[in-house]
């Protein structure tokens, strides 16, 4: 039997209520393309986009989604 966990996370710097287990759930819950161009950051630490489907969130995380900007 599997549980779901329902926890409040920050994306972005919103509080969002969640029951995504791992960093790349919650990217695709959220309507992110995986396939474009973007980093992601938890508390503040990198996570290497080959360890977004095993990244597990806790209660209170503080996911931020970078994207680049093209200027010059």
């Amino acid at each position: 039997m599997t549980m779901t966990i329902t926890m409040t996370i920050s994306l972005n710097g919103q509080p969002v209520t969640t029951d995504a287990g791992t960093l790349q759930a919650l990217l695709l819950a959220h309507g992110y393309d995986l396939a474009n161009a973007f980093a992601c950051a938890i508390n503040n630490g990198f996570v290497p986009r080959t360890q977004w489907p095993t990244r597990e969130l806790k209660t209170n995380d503080r996911v931020d989604v970078i994207t680049p900007i093209a200027g010059g």
